[in-house]
């Protein structure tokens, strides 16, 4: 249990639409896509309606603070299956990374790097109570794209598992590179704030509006968003 699962869910019943990708830059073939990863009909571009409202609010912010810039959206939407899948493909990268074969991992190994895993991942449950965030169609996972066209540097990529991801790794470091990646990360912090969202304390480019973690964040007692019952 995360402690955002505390927070109680009464379920507004606003629809999943898909992001106007026209707005933002975005990767293609999506990352998880190409892993292997089934949508289920849908894809990792659909959001609730009121969050991709506020995510065009958010990019509005950037663009008037820097022209020409814009966010990029790595993964939004995502079914309790694509969890299940990207954790255990998350999983097994970590016992590749050790130089390790699973079959032949000790207990206190798999433990360890279970650890790990769900250091960055939500535990793929089922439970109507206990929804992975992104499952809610309220949590997007961003970075950002400046004028030329390039993918910022935030000082560690996207669903990397480890301190690195954390928001403030950078933040007391003297080194001018570290300070651009925390200029960085806090830009991208102040524009999405400003549309209403809050960001996984754990990593920098996770953010979310009405889903249980962000009403944990902002002091709720309710979450409007919990699993999509599409799925």
């Amino acid at each position: 249990m995360r402690p955002y699962h505390q927070i109680s869910i009464i379920e507004c019943g606003e629809p999943l639409v898909k992001i106007p990708l026209e707005r933002f830059a975005v990767e293609t073939p999506h990352p998880y896509e190409k892993l292997g990863a089934d949508y289920g009909g849908y894809s990792a571009y659909f959001l609730r309606a009121s969050v991709v409202e506020n995510l065009i609010e958010a990019q509005n912010y950037l663009q008037l603070l820097h022209p020409g810039w814009c966010i990029q959206i790595f993964d939004a939407y995502r079914p309790v299956a694509v969890q299940q899948f990207m954790v255990d493909y998350s999983f097994a990268q970590a016992v590749q990374a050790r130089g390790l074969i699973e079959s032949d991992l000790s207990t206190q190994q798999r433990e360890e790097i279970w650890q790990q895993v769900y250091e960055i991942w939500a535990v793929p449950s089922l439970d109507m109570n206990t929804p992975p965030p992104h499952s809610t169609g309220a949590a997007v996972d961003i970075t950002l794209v400046d004028e030329n066209g390039e993918v910022v540097n935030m000082g560690s990529p996207i669903d990397e598992m480890s301190e690195r991801s954390h928001p403030d790794y950078y933040a007391h470091s003297d080194a001018h590179c570290h300070q651009e990646y925390h200029r960085h990360r806090e830009l991208l912090l102040n524009v999405m704030l400003k549309a209403g969202f809050q960001r996984n304390p754990r990593e920098w480019w996770h953010f979310s509006f009405g889903d249980q973690m962000w009403a944990w964040l902002c002091n709720q007692q309710t979450a409007r968003y919990g699993r999509f019952n599409n799925e």
